[in-house]
């Protein structure tokens, strides 16, 4: 596949918050905030062709390894809601995303969700470098991607400022 155009940041179709989300706080309960993020980097990776099609094609595919969900501010019954996300860094093997969640309508911040992802043969079930052509594809969105700014948010550890 040839060098392609990647949006900055890449952006999902907009989603809605189902009733069966809403817990006994009357809000998105907080898995359904992964589900939403899930949803788009499924879409982003299939922008870039490391998602589905590239895993029954390629054998291989992408496992999270490491997450960190920052919840901002309360998603209710029937909420629109865009998830955009970022490519911050990579190597052969890993890839350095964050997302954001934003009310579709009001704009304000709801959620973030940082990732690193490690690329897996799925026969081998171990971590294996990527080819060149997904290399040519993630160093497009990573070129892309550094003119946006650096999240606000990125890198945050959790604990009790003191």
């Amino acid at each position: 596949m040839a060098l392609i155009d990647v949006p900055a940041p890449l952006v999902a179709p907009d989603a809605s918050v189902e009733e069966a989300w809403i817990d006994y706080n009357g809000h998105m309960n907080v898995a359904y905030y992964i589900v939403l993020f899930d949803r788009g980097t499924d879409h982003a990776f299939d922008h870039l062709d490391i998602g589905g099609a590239y895993r029954a094609r390629e054998g291989c595919s992408f496992f999270t390894v490491e997450s960190r969900t920052s919840y901002v501010r309360e998603l209710t019954l029937g909420d629109s809601v865009t998830t955009s996300m970022q490519i911050i860094d990579h190597d052969d093997k890993r890839l350095h995303t964050f997302q954001e969640m934003h009310h579709a309508t009001d704009g304000f911040l709801a959620a973030t969700l940082e990732t690193l992802f490690l690329h897996i043969d799925m026969d081998a079930r171990k971590a294996v470098p990527w080819s060149g052509d997904v290399d040519e594809r993630i160093r497009a969105a990573v070129s892309a991607h550094r003119a946006l700014p650096r999240p606000e948010r990125l890198g945050r550890a959790i604990g009790i400022p003191r």
